[in-house]
């Protein structure tokens, strides 16, 4: 009887704990994380007689995935502007004086239906003083070849769910994933979107006028797979999963798509292994089964941790 009682008791202990969690998890996130579908001008250039914009969701660039639309209108008339080609280039310049960049679509073709040219950047830092962006485009109006630049501001993202990394694989190849959706997951079966991208590197220094766009290039990679086993890393939890999770495959659009099965609210951590397209790991470690309650959780060595 002894041993009943205090195995019930142990048992109310993890409930009890797993309340508290959640409840709070659920006020944090309810004061934290806000969806945004607007997409609203991030920043405008100037080249000759033409206003170059570029809107972002909530009108901010942040840390990670951002979604562009690009507009191109003649400033005296106010009139879009068709142009023949877009490049969009961001460098970011950090305290040593290094020049790198981020994945991003560098040639952008126009939607005409829409109106823009759609596009995406991964930028890897938020600004501050050891890290600054610039933005340099390029565009072609009857012929004629416009440039210019800008600096740029990238902000902290402060939704985990569109969290990112950068890491090297196996193979020595410098890699990023980002998050790209849910915003704001539910509980129950989400769809998971992220990218992963792969810098290339350029085969010699160049000799062009900068910026060169092939010295600071990255790729989508393809027929990747992103092996998925999410788990509750809280003590409290004991580093549990779920059922009906499935592994992250690209799709038609050059993103990888899954489905992850968030079962409670609170602190998830995203595990991953990721196989490239001959079933290669090139980074990650099993997560062991074992429930271990009082314990914080292993974690792959290949994750992303998130909150709701």
């Amino acid at each position: 009887m002894r041993i009943l009682l205090f195995f019930l008791t142990a048992v109310c202990a993890v409930v009890t704990s797993c309340t508290k969690d959640k409840t709070d998890y659920e006020a944090e996130i309810d004061t934290v994380v806000t969806e945004y579908y607007e997409f609203k001008e991030a920043l405008t250039l100037t080249s000759g007689n033409y206003r170059v914009q570029v809107d972002a969701l909530n009108g901010t660039l942040y840390k990670g995935y951002n979604e562009l639309h690009v507009k191109i209108t003649n400033s005296l008339t106010n009139e879009i502007v068709k142009a023949e080609s877009f490049t969009f280039l961001p460098i970011m310049n950090d305290s040593s004086g290094e020049l790198s960049s981020c994945p991003h679509q560098y040639r952008l073709t126009e939607d005409v239906d829409k109106g823009y040219f759609p596009g995406y950047a991964v930028f890897t830092n938020e600004s501050s003083a050891s890290a600054t962006w610039s933005l340099y485009v390029g565009f072609v109006v009857e012929g004629k070849t416009y440039t210019t630049n800008t600096d740029i501001t990238v902000k902290e993202q402060t939704n985990m769910n569109l969290n990112m990394t950068t890491f090297t694989g196996k193979d020595e190849e410098q890699y990023v994933i980002a998050l790209v959706a849910p915003q704001k997951p539910k509980v129950a079966e989400n769809e998971l979107l992220a990218g992963i991208y792969k810098m290339d590197k350029p085969s010699e220094p160049s000799s062009a006028a900068f910026p060169d766009p092939t010295q600071f290039s990255y790729s989508k990679v393809e027929n990747y797979t992103l092996q998925l086993d999410p788990r509750m890393p809280e003590p409290s939890m004991g580093n549990h999963s779920s059922l009906n999770n499935k592994d992250l495959t690209q799709q038609s659009d050059g993103l990888y798509h899954g489905v992850v099965n968030y079962t409670m609210t609170g602190n998830w951590t995203l595990n991953f292994i990721m196989l490239n397209q001959n079933g290669q790991i090139l980074k990650g470690t099993v997560v062991p089964d074992d429930f271990t309650p009082g314990v914080e959780g292993v974690r792959s060595e290949l994750h992303l941790d998130i909150l709701f």
